[in-house]
């Protein structure tokens, strides 16, 4: 068995989120000033989370914002990042550099919601869930293979993705983690090492907000993840600020077919706390 964290960050701003223009794949530009302050502050709050594994899109945004958030930490010197194509946002086709209020008068237009809705030559948001599902696959087994054990999921039923979901395990791990949240997090709620108590192993990933919200949505609901006491569905599937920070627990196993997940658990989501300092200073 192998219990691991996964930290998402989005990445810091760039001049077309400033201008709210779609980038979607299409348009690749990177940090505004204000983005790398943003990133400085995301690697300054998460400093001493001793990242073991690190993922990014290849997208320079993303790809910026992990190069300093990695060279703010006292713990990564010698951890590369991965590059990785399965966390490139969203495709937007047609209306990638323009206005959003065009992609929404182009949803109107063909009587859908602005987030529901395919502009000619864009991904849908199931064909986004794809990609995630596929990193997914990509991320266990890697996990598994560098710093896992054997094991093995009796009951395990296929998520239909490569990777199977231990329906008589689950509910047991999902009790026990909360029952271990409930005792060990609360001196440590808003720091960022929340949720961490007891793990050695670490993944960092950063991608991008429309990509983030389908991920959050996957592990909520197909995935059945068990969300932070209190917290109600909407703020779960919020949109993520620039930087904004999540973070998910996952137990897997090693069967003969693959990775099992044995349970997953949401400890916090759209986190902008280390970003208060920069919002006071720019009243």
């Amino acid at each position: 068995m192998l219990t691991f964290s996964l930290t998402l960050v989005r990445h810091g701003e760039t001049q077309y989120n400033r201008d709210k223009l779609l980038q979607g794949q299409g348009v690749d530009t990177p940090l505004s000033e204000t983005g790398v302050q943003q990133g400085e502050a995301a690697g300054r709050y998460l400093r001493d989370v001793a990242f073991t594994n690190v993922f990014a899109s290849n997208l320079q945004r993303a790809a910026q914002t992990a190069a300093i958030i990695l060279r703010n930490n006292t713990h990564c010197s010698g951890v590369e990042m991965q590059l990785e194509p399965l966390l490139r946002e969203r495709s937007f086709g047609v209306a990638e550099g323009r206005p959003k209020e065009h992609l929404k008068n182009m949803a109107n237009a063909a009587g859908q919601s602005c987030r529901d809705y395919t502009p000619p030559g864009g991904e849908t948001l199931g064909q986004v869930k794809l990609r995630f599902k596929k990193f997914l696959q990509v991320l266990f087994k890697q996990m598994l293979s560098e710093r896992g054990s054997s094991g093995s999921g009796s009951s395990a039923g296929a998520s239909g993705d490569g990777v199977s979901v231990n329906g008589s395990a689950a509910a047991a791990a999902a009790a026990a983690a909360a029952a271990a949240a409930s005792s060990a997090e609360v001196a440590s709620v808003g720091s960022a090492d929340e949720g961490l108590e007891g793990l050695s192993v670490h993944a960092l990933v950063v991608c991008h907000g429309a990509y983030i919200r389908v991920a959050v949505q996957h592990l909520m609901e197909d995935l059945k993840c068990s969300a932070p006491p209190g917290m109600k569905a909407s703020q779960l599937m919020s949109p993520c600020p620039n930087t904004g920070i999540s973070r998910f627990l996952f137990t897997l196993s090693q069967s003969e077919s693959g990775p099992v997940l044995s349970s997953t658990r949401c400890v916090f989501t759209n986190r902008k706390l280390h970003l208060e300092k920069l919002m006071d200073e720019s009243v």
